[in-house]
């Protein structure tokens, strides 16, 4: 829960800083930071990491890098409590990304979340001209790519040391990123690193990255996929709480009923069966990741 609120957190802090530093130049220093936190503590244990235990981390740091990608560019445009809202659908969308690449069919509660959730959706983010926000379908991106790191996660954790998982994790997200960077606006972009870009790096990149997921990693380890997925419904609502707090955002009466619909998809999915996947040790076929990731 206290992993939720850090994440709730980041929402406005992160939609403030890309206003002042390219959003992956951000995520650069942000998970590089990270990594070189989590990789110093893990020289031993990366040392003991297998190969299929890199390609596990790579994948999933792919996975990792497209949602903060999509997720901070998306920050650009639209509202840090859009984002969160959005960015949690991905509770919807793991049990259907697992359905497709573990075989194993969604049951009704899933589909009915996913029919909530784009509802939600739809009230939240389409203008009186019923065209989504730009911004709110680059989250949209955000949140599949996060589905896809819990399938991954919920597969693969209980094999590999957990800080030398993150950490590899980390710093392939990180060298992602700073190749989007250098690629698209290095030179381009203005860029000011004042002291709220600072702090905004330092919490995102020790509470938020390293100390977050390697949390995850751990916990995912022990606490079964469905009962991980009903705790991380709690980040969009911290995240438009803090959006009041810190940058005075409100929503519309409409916003308020799509942002019930979503919440009511993802515990709809998640406490009435249609969760992720099963405990990492159930059932499912996580060899089939493997003939992915390998």
């Amino acid at each position: 829960m206290a992993v939720t609120a850090v994440w709730g957190v980041t929402f406005p802090v992160v939609k403030a800083a890309v206003e002042r530093v390219p959003p992956y130049g951000f995520n650069s220093v942000r998970f590089l930071l990270a990594g070189a936190a989590l990789g110093a503590v893990a020289v031993p244990a990366l040392r003991r990491l297998s190969g299929q235990g890199l390609r596990h981390g790579a994948v999933l740091g792919v996975a990792l890098f497209g949602g903060y990608a999509f997720q901070t560019v998306g920050l650009q445009h639209t509202t840090a409590s859009n984002a969160g809202f959005v960015t949690g659908m991905f509770v919807v969308f793991t049990p259907l990304l697992s359905a497709v690449v573990l075989r194993r069919a969604p049951g009704w509660a899933a589909s009915g979340g996913v029919v909530l959730a784009a509802a939600g959706l739809a009230l939240l983010s389409l203008g009186d001209d019923f065209v989504p926000r730009y911004g709110d379908v680059l989250v949209l991106g955000c949140a599949v790519s996060f589905a896809a790191h819990i399938v991954g996660l919920g597969a693969w954790s209980a094999r590999h040391d957990p800080v030398a998982l993150t950490a590899v994790q980390l710093l392939v997200a990180g060298a992602l990123h700073t190749t989007m960077a250098a690629a698209l606006e290095l030179g381009r972009a203005p860029v000011r690193w004042d002291g709220g870009v600072v702090a905004a790096v330092a919490v995102t990149a020790l509470l938020a990255s390293a100390a977050a997921f390697l949390i995850q990693t751990a916990a995912q380890r022990h606490i079964p996929p469905t009962r991980t997925a009903i705790i991380l419904t709690m980040e969009p609502v911290f995240a438009g709480l803090f959006g009041f707090l810190l940058l005075g955002e409100r929503l519309t009466g409409r916003g308020w009923v799509g942002c019930g619909c979503i919440l009511a998809g993802m515990l709809l999915a998640e406490l009435r069966g249609g969760g992720p996947l099963a405990a990492p040790s159930g059932e499912g076929d996580p060899r089939r990741l493997d003939g992915l990731a390998g």
